[in-house]
């Protein structure tokens, strides 16, 4: 396994979930970055290792209190993860004392805010051209050329939104698997499948890329609100059940916003026979 610098007596990190979507956090500050692609699927592997639905590693902010970087448990790179930055702008806010925090991401620049006990993130402007979400050619993004016909919307990951009448009849697992690696994706894409209750709430369910069916998706769930409001079959502010809670959105000028639960569950070491740390 490639290894980066893990410390000889293992490795600590946390683990965290919002709205049941479940996070190992890395606290890479003031050190070289340690996950790789194979790290990242043996802590990922949820029979041998600790199991998560992506992984969060914490460096050094650039110009920002801290920076971010996300994997799946297939090893490989995520470009967002709205509910594990929510989680650590929890941790960061708690730790410092401070009501606001910015964090690097390969998506930009993201904010952080407490407002009361909740804890919003802006996790930025959606992307709606249709070579930066991407998809393979110059179609109506919000109606792709696909069966179910569904909207395309980039939040630092690709996204099909798929609006259905029943959610529960919707096979998740073989349709997600499908559209995933469907050919208008080149990078492949997260799909979530959408039940609008009324112009402010909605049930969502969704395949993440690389990872599967998860209980939540923050970027999943910004990009269902814009389709929503896009197609004119939501307000820009709306309330979400996912199958791990609720989450609310709110399409601003400025961004997405988002809120929910956060829990932090554990912390633990992995010890250096897991990693395989020479003594």
């Amino acid at each position: 396994m490639e290894t980066r610098a893990i410390p000889s007596e293992g490795l600590p990190f946390r683990k965290m979930h919002g709205a049941g979507n479940d996070f190992v956090i890395l606290d890479s500050r003031g050190m070289a970055p340690v996950c790789t692609p194979d790290l990242a699927r043996m802590v990922g592997d949820r029979h041998r290792g600790v199991g998560f639905d992506q992984l969060a590693e914490i460096r050094d902010g650039d110009g920002t209190d801290i920076c971010l970087d996300f994997w799946n448990s297939d090893g490989s790179r995520a470009g967002a993860c709205g509910n594990a930055t929510r989680c650590v702008a929890a941790l960061w806010m708690a730790e410092t004392g401070r009501e606001s925090v910015t964090i690097r991401t390969t998506r930009g620049v993201l904010q952080g805010e407490m407002r009361g006990d909740a804890v919003w993130v802006n996790l930025g402007a959606p992307v709606l051209q249709w070579d930066q979400v991407p998809v393979a050619r110059d179609v109506d993004l919000q109606h792709l050329p696909l069966d179910g016909d569904p909207v395309a919307v980039g939040m630092g990951n690709p996204h099909a939104v798929f609006f259905v009448d029943d959610i529960a009849s919707v096979d998740v697992a073989a349709r997600g698997a499908a559209v995933e690696h469907d050919p208008m994706f080149p990078q492949a894409t997260n799909v979530e499948f959408v039940e609008v209750r009324s112009r402010d709430e909605v049930r969502m369910r969704v395949w993440e890329r690389g990872t599967g069916i998860t209980l939540a998706c923050g970027s999943g769930a910004c990009a269902v609100a814009v389709a929503g409001a896009q197609r004119g079959l939501t307000e820009r502010h709306i309330r979400m059940e996912v199958d791990g809670g609720w989450l609310e959105l709110d399409w601003r000028d400025d961004g997405v916003w988002m809120t929910g639960p956060v829990a932090h569950v554990f912390d633990a070491t992995l010890t250096p026979a897991f990693l395989g740390v020479a003594p």
